[in-house]
């Protein structure tokens, strides 16, 4: 209504522009369902170079605040045919600053437009959306064809940032065209491509209601994606602190995305050739080529692979997986990982996306593996022989996993069973675990010779109650380790003697009993062990027997024999650990009386 009636006078105006040099036009208020403006000012300015000055204060019907919008236009010699050349042109408001300037063309039931911005800037008050230092430019075609507008448009992003939480784009190259119509409320796209500098192009056509937001209808298509630029840019803002959160990708990807009446109904993901190499070598998967399709409506097989890669330092071998998705839920029958000379092997697989949530259960074991080789990759000290395990039925629920049933270990000649293990958020850089572990039969030559600890000839138990570690760390336990029962040739050396005998004092605080066995290489024991009670990081530590001033770690028998007795009741856990590697290193003595 305003553009009409300015159009009017001013045509109204150029009969007689002899008679006058300046005209101003205040209107009180305007207004409609989307939009209020007052203090309207419009400025004819009529002299040697004609113009025309419109100053106005705008909000929506929901702000509280009033925007401040001003625009000085040159008046062209044909009103309706000329192009409107307009600078000066400046929106702001609280937070928002838009110097803009704007050419016009009106065309038969339509018009052409350019806008460009320059050193734009602006932010809302919780501070999830701003942009500074924006430059850019708009063109726009449109033409009314009764109730529909059509139009065809390109904006080109050419510097400047922004942040639309969680997405930050630091610099500018990015380019959207877009046709379609406009009818009513609804805005419909014929098509439309966004060219992300560096990342790919995106193509897409739907439909939207642009008053309800909602999607009624949306194709998009990006068949070459960069990896290495989209996932820093596009997909590492959503994953805050899951395990991809801190990983580099890098390779070839290709998307596509069906919503109806906004709600997703098909997907497709692939990869081909991609990298993906966790920063704190946790993970990596090397070659990785997938496809990954999904419908609401339909079951899909999905297959992934990857010639190598790494777990926990552990080397992965060349993989194939495949599985059955229907909608949120997904089936596998057996999935087999090679790792080193053996194999992690998966099966009664099953997960679902339920409530937001995921619930999923399976079964594994792990055929022999090469201990040196484990060792090696895990940077441990070299242990020797090979290991096994059989995991019975592990259940992820609500963020916390369990297990029914045992964990069986084979290592060392021996058998280590995890019982009541619970992980909570195990998939976080968090994750607390409590479970029981019970130690059978551990060949004590193959553990002391692995860890440099000195000679101990014999069989070892162990058991753990109430373990409680968080990110990985032990913060509470009853631990108890002592030789198994049983005949079997039970020796240690003189520098496990002095070993053991630090542990259970400060630095060389132990004593050792009859200083002339200091000349002996290798003596007989009947029994040794040695326990901690560790709660708010102090370990009680305790013997196979008490004394008066602390008790027995080993207990002597036949010739030559020694007995060896700590000191120390209470020691903080950082200690403790601290006294275990100075054994390690060799860097600890005992007192011999």
């Amino acid at each position: 209504m305003l553009r009409n009636a300015t159009i009017a006078c001013l045509l109204l105006l150029s009969q007689n522009v002899f008679a006058l040099s300046q005209i101003n036009i205040q209107i009180g208020a305007l207004s409609n369902e989307s939009i209020e403006a007052r203090n309207v000012n419009i400025n004819l300015n009529l002299k040697a170079v004609p113009t025309v000055t419109l100053k106005t204060e705008l909000k929506q019907p929901a702000d509280k605040a009033w925007a401040q919008a001003q625009m000085r236009c040159l008046l062209p010699v044909n009103l309706t045919q000329d192009v409107w050349n307009c600078t000066d042109g400046k929106f702001t408001a609280p937070r928002i600053n838009l110097p803009f300037a704007l050419e016009v063309t009106p065309q038969p039931k339509g018009f052409a437009a350019n806008l460009n911005l320059q050193g734009a800037n602006f932010s809302d008050e919780a501070g999830l959306h701003a942009a500074d230092k924006l430059t850019g430019h708009l063109a726009v075609v449109a033409r009314q064809d009764g109730d529909t507008l059509h139009f065809n448009s390109a904006l080109n992003w050419q510097s400047g940032e922004v942040f639309w939480q969680p997405l930050y784009f630091a610099n500018g190259g990015h380019e959207l065209q877009a046709a379609g119509s406009l009818r009513g409320d609804v805005l419909t796209l014929d098509n439309a491509t966004l060219k992300l500098d560096k990342v790919g192009d995106l193509k897409f056509s739907g439909q939207i209601d642009i008053k309800k937001y909602n999607i009624q209808r949306l194709n998009a298509d990006l068949p070459n994606l960069n990896l290495a630029e989209a996932y820093p840019l596009l997909f590492k803002p959503f994953l805050g602190k899951t395990l991809l959160n801190d990983a580099d990708l890098n390779g070839n990807a290709a998307l596509s995305v069906t919503v109806v009446d906004s709600q997703l109904k098909t997907f497709k993901i692939n990869l081909k050739d991609a990298n993906i190499d966790d920063k704190n070598h946790k993970f990596a998967f090397y070659n990785v080529n997938a496809d990954i399709p999904w419908s609401y409506d339909d079951a899909t097989k999905i297959s992934f692979s990857y010639e190598n890669g790494q777990l926990l330092n552990m080397p992965l071998g060349r993989t194939n997986i495949g599985t059955e998705v229907n909608r949120y839920s997904l089936v596998s029958p057996e999935i087999t990982l090679p790792i080193l000379d053996g194999a992690f092997k998966l099966s009664d697989i099953s997960a679902a996306h339920i409530n937001d949530n995921w619930y999923w259960h399976l079964r594994a074991s792990l055929t022999p593996i090469s201990m040196p080789d484990a060792s090696r990759a895990f940077k441990l000290p070299i242990m020797q022989g090979k290991a096994s395990a059989e995991i019975p039925l592990v259940t992820y629920s609500g963020g916390i996993l369990t297990t029914d049933g045992e964990i069986v270990l084979n290592v060392f000649d021996g058998q280590v069973k995890v019982t009541q293990l619970t992980m909570i958020n195990p998939l976080t850089d968090a994750p607390k675990l409590s479970a029981d572990l019970t130690m059978r039969n551990l060949d004590l030559g193959e553990l002391t010779r692995t860890f440099s600890f000195g000679a101990i000839e014999g069989k070892l138990d162990g058991d753990v109650q109430g373990l409680e570690m968080l990110n990985w760390k032990p913060v509470k336990m009853d631990a108890k380790l002592e030789s198994s029962p049983g005949k079997y040739t039970k020796k240690i050396s003189q520098r496990a003697v002095e070993n053991i005998s630090s542990l259970g004092g400060a630095g060389a605080g132990a004593a050792v009993e009859r200083s002339f066995l200091r000349f002996f290489k290798q003596f007989n024991y009947e029994k040794m062990g040695l326990s901690c009670k560790l709660h708010n990081d102090i370990c009680e530590m305790s013997g196979i027997g008490s004394t008066p001033g602390g008790y027995v770690i080993v207990k002597g028998s036949g010739i030559p024999s020694i007995t060896v007795l700590g000191y120390n009741q209470t020691v903080s856990w950082g200690e403790l650990i601290d006294r275990i590697k100075r054994v390690i290193d060799g860097n600890s003595k005992a007192i011999v009386k």
